[in-house]
């Protein structure tokens, strides 16, 4: 991989009314599920650490689950409620900011799509706003208001959490089909409550987790909110077709109190509209003011899902176009995935001009926590 273009911009400082970072690296969030019983040990403080050491300007945590029976699908995906996980929680952070870096958990619930009996709590059934997996099958009741409630609960306990022990914001996951992005997506949700309806009714749920979180932390703690127009198993599905559906969906979580939005895509190089170049990123960034951070395979040669769907690693990529995306102004951050996964020094390889010592990701890097 060459880069005939200077990184430089990569590496300017990024300052926001409520965030500081010192340069425009993110760590992606990942799930790796090596917290066994949902507490990070020192594996965890040591992995976020190396980033950290590495130039990465903000981490975002791999998805840590709030304090709801089916939140997580699996018994080794960090919690984010509990002394002991909060505790590592906090090491982690100490860890990171001993390091110069700044960091964020990414709060989660799953939904529908938990497996049924999945561990740490087979008995209870997954929840979403109509019982409905992404493929139509449905696996429960509807969720009662009240169950909304004490969901939206738990969200604002772990953002009051996140702040108590020293987190440098929350970031709320919004995408990728779970729970919450199971409200926003018509196929999912079939309510004729307040939280269904058309596409701004659809938006309730999340509007008051983030007004919920934002009581909890106060005016200047960030909240960053990740969403994305595709989900698991329906990599074409749609929230908005249009720039003005997309303005109109996202100017409630903005009245709400997101500082800072988190915009998933496959490919960060693709257009996210015809007629026009800008990305997703850069859409959001123009219709709502507000910093945008683009992601999706980053640094690498071939988008992620096909390391699910055909166990295929990715070699490094030119990242000649996202600098010139950057420079131009599209979007504030980037957040690189893989490629940070399997090398901890790719952030400070880039800046020094090591571009040959990168290591190219394979699925075994899947396996270690490093």
């Amino acid at each position: 991989m060459k880069t005939s273009q200077s990184v430089q911009s990569l590496f300017k400082p990024f300052t926001s009314e409520k965030m500081n970072l010192s340069n425009r690296i993110v760590m992606a969030p990942m799930t790796r599920s090596f917290s066994p019983n949902g507490v990070p040990g020192q594996n965890v403080v040591d992995y976020y650490r190396r980033r950290a050491e590495n130039e990465v300007g903000l981490i975002v945590t791999e998805g840590t689950v709030i304090n709801h029976p089916a939140s997580a699908h699996g018994p080794n995906v960090p919690h984010f409620y509990g002394e002991e996980a909060l505790n590592g929680w906090a090491k982690v952070v100490e860890a990171v900011h001993e390091a110069g870096g700044r960091i964020i958990p990414q709060l989660w619930h799953v939904g529908t799509e938990r497996k049924v009996g999945s561990l740490p709590n087979p008995e209870a059934l997954p929840v979403g706003p109509s019982g409905l997996t992404a493929t139509g099958e449905k696996v429960s009741e509807p969720l009662t208001e009240a169950e909304i409630s004490a969901i939206i609960d738990a969200f604002a306990q772990a953002a009051a959490d996140a702040k108590r022990i020293g987190f440098d914001g929350i970031e709320l996951h919004g995408a990728h089909g779970y729970l919450i992005d199971q409200f926003f997506w018509e196929f999912t949700n079939r309510r004729t409550d307040r939280y269904g309806g058309d596409m701004l009714a659809r938006t309730q749920f999340a509007v008051e987790i983030i007004e919920a979180c934002r009581r909890a932390v106060g005016p200047d703690f960030p909240i960053v909110f990740r969403f994305s127009q595709w989900k698991s198993g329906a990599y074409t599905a749609k929230l908005a077709e249009t720039p003005d559906r997309l303005a109109q969906f996202l100017k409630p979580l903005v009245d709400a109190g997101v500082d800072v939005f988190h915009c998933s895509t496959r490919r960060f190089w693709e257009p996210e509209f015809e007629g026009s170049d800008l990305n997703l990123a850069g859409w959001t960034k123009k219709l709502t003011g507000k910093p945008t951070i683009t992601v999706g395979s980053v640094g690498l040669d071939d988008e992620f899902m096909s390391l699910f769907t055909q166990g295929k690693g990715a070699q490094n990529a030119n990242i000649d176009g996202l600098l010139e995306q950057l420079d131009r102004g599209e979007f504030d951050l980037v957040a690189v995935g893989r490629a940070l996964l399997v090398d901890p020094a790719w952030a400070s390889k880039i800046h020094d001009g090591k571009v040959d010592e990168l290591v190219p990701f394979t699925s075994d890097a899947l396996k270690t926590l490093y």
